[in-house]
């Protein structure tokens, strides 16, 4: 069965950098979607990046420019080097796959998403 399974999360101070990992398995095709969210209690899940299968990326507005999404060649690692952190940047994140190749990647919608990882949680301080 598909796993995904996120790693690299810590603790930095405001205005430093972070790579969190994320590790699929269980699955020889390609994934139509593959995308970070992140949650903080009380708050609903929301979608940070996305990469489809064809290589086309969508960021959350409040990252651009600071975030970056990327895959490894065999696209069984997924990353998201986050610079220029920011106090509210702070959340569990968490990897996300569709197995659909369909068009509503970019939208980061977390409905669409049919496997998640646990999340890794991100501090940013002050």
């Amino acid at each position: 069965q598909v796993q995904l399974a996120e790693s690299g999360g810590g603790s930095v101070q405001s205005g430093g950098s972070l790579r969190v990992s994320c590790a699929a398995s269980g699955y020889t095709y390609r994934m139509g979607c593959m995308g970070w969210f992140r949650q903080v209690p009380g708050k609903e899940r929301e979608g940070v990046a996305a990469v489809d299968a064809a290589g086309e990326i969508s960021y959350a507005d409040s990252v651009k420019g600071r975030f970056t999404i990327s895959q490894d060649n065999a696209k069984t690692t997924l990353y998201l080097q986050m610079n220029s952190l920011k106090t509210e940047d702070t959340a569990m994140y968490y990897c996300a796959a569709r197995t659909t190749y369909d068009g509503t990647c970019g939208q980061l919608r977390r409905d669409y998403m049919d496997y998640w990882g646990k999340g890794t949680l991100v501090t940013i301080s002050s």
